[in-house]
């Protein structure tokens, strides 16, 4: 565990977060600043910097992408789901822990335009109840 990353902290416990799945090698929890409705992130147990880095930690959290992808288009309503994963401060990573976003997606928001467009409705806590009921 790196002490300093934010994610390794959620991880551990020690920073409390609206989790939607979890399993031996990842957690998935929601986006604090989502995009769209949904917005989740799965986050490797294991700490490495990006997608990058270590492909058998990468390829170990995929069961939990499959897993949690699958979650929000049942739970959510999703008739879509962008799944990416930013490598370096120029892609948009600001968080260096190795990490997925899930990012639903509506009929009413199609295109990789709105993508960049925050349309997320409803709170946290009734969006976590939504995908964990």
């Amino acid at each position: 565990m790196a002490t300093d990353c934010i994610f390794c902290r959620i991880v551990a416990g020690e920073i409390p977060s609206k989790r939607v799945y979890e399993d031996d090698h990842a957690i998935a929890f929601l986006d604090l600043d989502p995009f769209k409705t949904g917005h989740t992130l799965v986050v490797s147990r294991t700490h490495a910097t990006d997608a990058l880095e270590d492909a058998e930690v990468l390829a170990s959290i995929a069961p939990a992408i499959t897993a949690t992808g699958k979650l929000l288009v049942e739970r959510l309503g999703a008739s879509g789901l962008n799944v990416l994963s930013n490598v370096g401060e120029d892609a948009g990573q600001s968080v260096f822990h190795l990490h997925v976003h899930l990012v639903p997606r509506y009929a009413d928001d199609a295109g990789m335009g709105a993508l960049l467009t925050r349309t997320a409705s409803g709170d946290l806590d009734e969006v976590h109840a939504r995908i964990t009921a």
